[in-house]
C-alpha cells in the first residue's frame, strides 16, 4: 500500500509559514513516493474556528500549488465517532468514569501533594467501584472520560529524531472525552488518521509531547500505529520563535507582497532540510525527486527574509516576461496605477517594461516601485543622487544635458546603439568621459541616481518623452543655480 500523509490545520487563523513549510514536507513526501497528500481541517473548537480561516488556508495551499489527493475532510463531522470510540474503551476496561470537575480535582491534589491530579482520579474511580459508578451514570451524573495509562514506556523511531522514549509513570490518565460529551484533541487525532488510513505523521516538534499518548491511544484500540516524524521549530534572525515581530508570517502576505509561489515553495523546503550538496534552487520537480526524510534536521531553522528575497528574484528573473506580465499589471492595479498609464503606448511596450524590470528586481512588487518613473511624470530629484549630480555645478550640467538633447533630438533612430553613440561624441566633443553625462542624465529622466541601462530607459520612454524630461531638468538646474531650490 502507497504511503498516505495528512495536514491537518485548525482553522482558528491563517495559514501561516510553520503550517505552511509543514504542508510542504507532507506533499512532497507523497509525491516523492507515489502516496496520497490528505486535507483534514482540525474545526472542533467551534468557537475559534472560522469559514474564513478555513478558505484562507485553501487558498494558500493552492497558491503554493499543494494539490490535494482527498478532502478537505473536517474534524467535526466525526465528533460522533470519536464519542462512541471513547465508550469502547470504558466498556473494555481500558478507560474510567471520571465525575469529578477539574477544579475539585485540582484543589484535593494541591491539598495532598499529588503531582499528577490523575492519580487521585483513578484512586476515586477504583474506590467508587464499577456499580456505584455505572448507576451515578444512569441517574444522568455528569462524567469525563480518561484513558487508563499502563506501566512501562512508550517508544518510536522518529523519522526525525530517531529513537524517542516516554515514561508513562509521567503521563496523566488523560481525559478523551469531556464531561459535555466533546472529544479531546488526541482523541479526535488518533480517531481520523486510523479512519482516514494515514500512516505517516509528519508535524511540529510543538506535537512531540502529543505523540506518546496517541501511541497509546492506538495501542489501547489495536490499531496499527503509523510513523511519525516531527520537523524543528521555525525562528526569526533573532533565534526566538517566528512571529509577527519578524515581519509576514502569513502565506498570502508574502503573495501581496509580490512573492512568487515557486520561490516559497524552494525557500520553505530549504527551512529544515537540505539535499546535501550546494544546490539552492530547485524546481517542484527537482524537490520531489531529491525530497526524503533522512536529509530533514535536528535543529531549528532560521526565517531570512533576505534569502527569501534573492531567491525571488531568481525565479522572476528566470520567468518568461510575458508570464511576469499579469502578475505585475495586479501588483500596479493594488499600488493604484490604472491602465490608463500605458494603455497610449505602443504594442509591446508593457512586455519591454517588464523584461528590463524583472531582472532587477527582487519581487514583483519592487518592481512596481521600480517602474514609476516609466508611468508617471518625474516631480522631484532623489536628494542623494541631487547633490552629486546636479547641485555641485548647474549650470554647467544644464548647459551639457541641453547640448546632449539637441543631439537627441537629431537621432536618426531612436535605438539603444545609435543613443549610446551620440551620447559618448558628445561627451567626446566636451572633453569629459560619458559617464559625466549619463549620471545626470539617468537624474534627469527617472528623478533617480539608480535605475537600468540609461539607454534601455531611454527607449522605452521614447524621444518626445525623453526630451520633455531633459527640458525640465534643465529648468530645474536654472532655478538652482540662481538659488531658488523651491
Amino acid at each position: 500500500m502507497s504511503i498516505r500523509l495528512r495536514f491537518a490545520p485548525s482553522p482558528t487563523g491563517y495559514l501561516h509559514v510553520g503550517g505552511a513549510r509543514t504542508a510542504l514536507f507532507n506533499w512532497l513526501l507523497a509525491r516523492h513516493e507515489g502516496g496520497a497528500f490528505v486535507l483534514r481541517i482540525e474545526d472542533t473548537d467551534r468557537e475559534r474556528s472560522s469559514d474564513a480561516h478555513t478558505q484562507a488556508i485553501l487558498d494558500g495551499l493552492a497558491w503554493l500549488g499543494l494539490d490535494l489527493d482527498e478532502g478537505p475532510f473536517f474534524q467535526s463531522e466525526g465528533v460522533e465517532r470519536h464519542a462512541a470510540q471513547a465508550r469502547r474503551l470504558l466498556e473494555e476496561g481500558k478507560a474510567y468514569r471520571d465525575f469529578s470537575t477539574p477544579d475539585e480535582l485540582r484543589v484535593e491534589a494541591e491539598r495532598q501533594g499529588i503531582g499528577h491530579p490523575s492519580v487521585l482520579a483513578r484512586r476515586w474511580a477504583e474506590e467508587m467501584g464499577d456499580e456505584e459508578s455505572d448507576r451515578r451514570a444512569g441517574a444522568g451524573d455528569p462524567f469525563a472520560i480518561r484513558l487508563r495509562i499502563p506501566a512501562g514506556q512508550t517508544r518510536w523511531e522518529d523519522l526525525v529524531h530517531g529513537p524517542m522514549s516516554f515514561d508513562n509513570h509521567d503521563i496523566d490518565d488523560f481525559v478523551i472525552l469531556r464531561a459535555d460529551g466533546s472529544p479531546v484533541y488526541n482523541l479526535a487525532v488518533v480517531s481520523d488518521d486510523a479512519e482516514q488510513r494515514i500512516d505517516t505523521v509528519i508535524r511540529g516538534d510543538d506535537h512531540i509531547s502529543n505523540t506518546p499518548k496517541q501511541i497509546l491511544l492506538y495501542e489501547a484500540f489495536g490499531w496499527d500505529v503509523p510513523r511519525f516524524g516531527h520537523v524543528p521549530m521555525i525562528l526569526g534572525p533573532d533565534g526566538k520563535r517566528l512571529s509577527k515581530r519578524h515581519g509576514a508570517t502569513a502565506v498570502e502576505e508574502y503573495a501581496g507582497q509580490g512573492i512568487l509561489p515557486d520561490a516559497m515553495v524552494n525557500f520553505l523546503a530549504l527551512l529544515g532540510w537540505n539535499p546535501g550538496d550546494e544546490e539552492e534552487v530547485m524546481s517542484r520537480a527537482r524537490l520531489v525527486e531529491r525530497f526524503s526524510m533522512e536529509r530533514v534536521n535536528h535543529t531549528s531553522a532560521v526565517f531570512d527574509t533576505e534569502k527569501l528575497g534573492w531567491m525571488n528574484g531568481r525565479y522572476l528573473a528566470a520567468m518568461p516576461a510575458g508570464d511576469v506580465v499579469p502578475l505585475f499589471v495586479e501588483a500596479l492595479e493594488a499600488d493604484g496605477w490604472g491602465g490608463d498609464a500605458w494603455s497610449d503606448r505602443e504594442d509591446g511596450w508593457l512586455l519591454e517594461l517588464v523584461a528590463l524590470l524583472k531582472v532587477r528586481a527582487r519581487s514583483v512588487n519592487e518592481m512596481v516601485e521600480q517602474a514609476r518613473p516609466f508611468l508617471g511624470e518625474v516631480e522631484t530629484y532623489e536628494e542623494s543622487a541631487s547633490a552629486k549630480q546636479f547641485e555641485k555645478d548647474p549650470a554647467g550640467t544644464a548647459e551639457r544635458l541641453a547640448t546632449l538633447a539637441a543631439a537627441f533630438a537629431e537621432a536618426p533612430e531612436w535605438d539603444e546603439e545609435d543613443l549610446e553613440e551620440i551620447l559618448r561624441e558628445v561627451a567626446a566633443s566636451l572633453e569629459i568621459g560619458a559617464g559625466k553625462m549619463i549620471h545626470p542624465l539617468r537624474l534627469a529622466v527617472t528623478g533617480r541616481g539608480i535605475s537600468p541601462g540609461i539607454f534601455d530607459v531611454l527607449v522605452l520612454l521614447g524621444r518626445e518623452e525623453t526630451l520633455a524630461r531633459v527640458a525640465n531638468a534643465c529648468k530645474h538646474l536654472s532655478r538652482l543655480g540662481d538659488g531658488d531650490v523651491s
